[in-house]
């Protein structure tokens, strides 16, 4: 499964302590495919690919919330390669007959695509170009438009059961990322006047509706002194293949 910690749809509470960040109503599901190397079942090389989505609504929040009145929420499919290394510690002290139960830390990096998306009369509309927060635009040098393909690291744990040739793994794996905008959501309210200085018509009129679908009175859209993550726990299957005796 697969969710995230964004500035949309997380829990009403004002001690932000990982978990108190996570709406576990937002899980989405999640799949993926990798080969790993391993060496003496201690230290592994693992080249993984994964693709899942995330999302989140204000709306699931309670009523009367500051954020259920911003009233904002998105979507974005997610796909990602990855390089991680694993590290087997309890190993180092079963040489001769290996448990069958091995726990393991994981980290590495990776590089993955995103593509926030609004819902505007029952459609999913791109949020990127429409600058919801005037990236790109003279009035707001300091915000430049997001790319939609990025790196992460991605950092976790997990543990391994060996069946012969055969292993199960459960594992998490947090993604820390180098943007606020998995959401779309990061900083202020801007002037609505300014998607008609540089959009058509049209453009302007969806830019307006899903840059403020709510009742809020302050500047306040986001929160941009903390970066996006994403994370995924997931069930894992492997076969051996050319183990050799020790």
């Amino acid at each position: 499964m697969m969710n995230s910690i964004t500035d949309l749809g997380g829990q009403a509470k004002n001690k932000k302590v990982y978990l108190n960040e996570i709406n576990w109503k937002n899980t989405t599901k999640a799949a993926g495919v990798y080969v790993a190397a391993m060496y003496q079942q201690t230290l592994g090389v693992r080249l993984e690919a994964t693709y899942g989505s995330v999302k989140g609504n204000d709306s699931l929040l309670a009523k009367g919330s500051p954020r259920y009145e911003r009233n904002l929420s998105f979507r974005s499919d997610i796909r990602e390669i990855a390089l991680l290394v694993e590290f087997h510690p309890t190993m180092l002290w079963y040489r001769e007959q290996p448990p069958m139960f091995s726990p393991y830390v994981i980290a590495g990096a990776g590089w993955y695509s995103f593509n926030p998306q609004g819902i505007l009369d029952n459609q999913w509309i791109d949020l990127q170009p429409l600058r919801t927060e005037g990236q790109g635009f003279a009035e707001y040098r300091d915000r430049r438009p997001y790319r939609l393909s990025q790196p992460n690291i991605g950092f976790g744990a997990g543990v391994k059961c060996e069946l012969q040739s055969f292993n199960i793994r459960l594992e998490w794996v947090h993604r820390y990322l180098f943007t606020d905008y998995l959401d779309d959501v990061s900083q202020s309210y801007i002037e609505p006047d300014l998607f008609t200085k540089y959009f058509s018509s049209a453009k302007a009129t969806m830019a307006t509706t899903m840059y403020k679908r709510g009742v809020q009175n302050n500047r306040n859209r986001g929160e941009a002194n903390n970066t996006d993550a994403y994370f995924t726990i997931n069930l894992k299957a492997g076969i051996t293949l050319g183990r050799t005796k020790r």
